[in-house]
């Protein structure tokens, strides 16, 4: 994992909402793997896009009040101590994602968009699982799955109590934008 992170010091490292989602994740090999990622970089910075942002609260706010209360703490408490750079997309983001660019035609618009950000601002995306397979040959890379057996990292103290009693959301990987035809190959490829 240190190689990643000295690999990631060259490049912007942007983060989308599946892996923020990811968290909280059903699955706890993939739970794990994305709060590792959090962990251990902790003391950095990573850039999410506003209309990331945004789909992680679409997402929670769909939920009932008690768990967006259990929820929220830990999110506002780690927005709070990590250095999460929330940016809007600029022209020339918007422009790249217009164009006849080498961006895959076939990405939804939005994903269009993000990319269109990561590579404009030569950055490196970090998402989950077979997500990043849509965007071959990007500048995307996917947390791996949490080997079974090894220990979950901890957030310091007071976060980690929060991120516990967080937990109370668990959400199924369709709630993560992972798309439904990507989870189907992923299942296949194991």
């Amino acid at each position: 994992m240190a190689a990643d992170l000295t690999a990631a010091q060259d490049h912007e490292v942007f983060v989308d909402a599946a892996l923020f989602l990811g968290m909280h994740s059903q699955d706890d090999g993939l739970r794990v793997a994305c709060k590792a990622f959090f962990v251990e970089r902790l003391d950095t910075r990573v850039v999410m896009n506003l209309e990331q942002v945004g789909r992680c609260d679409d997402v929670i706010w769909s939920y009932s009040r008690e768990l967006q209360d259990l929820y929220y703490p830990f999110m506002d408490q780690l927005h709070t101590v990590m250095d999460i750079s929330r940016e809007g997309y600029d022209r020339v983001d918007a422009a790249l994602a217009l164009s006849d660019s080498d961006l895959p035609g076939q990405l939804p618009f939005i994903d269009r968009l993000l990319l269109a950000m990561v590579v404009n601002r030569k950055g490196l995306l970090h998402t989950v699982g077979p997500r990043a397979d849509a965007f071959g040959g990007l500048p995307v890379r996917a947390v791996a799955t949490w080997p079974a057996g090894v220990r979950e990292p901890a957030f310091p103290e007071s976060l980690e109590r929060l991120y516990r009693a967080s937990l109370a959301l668990r959400l199924p990987e369709d709630r993560l934008g992972i798309p439904a035809p990507d989870r189907a190959a992923a299942r296949d490829r194991t």
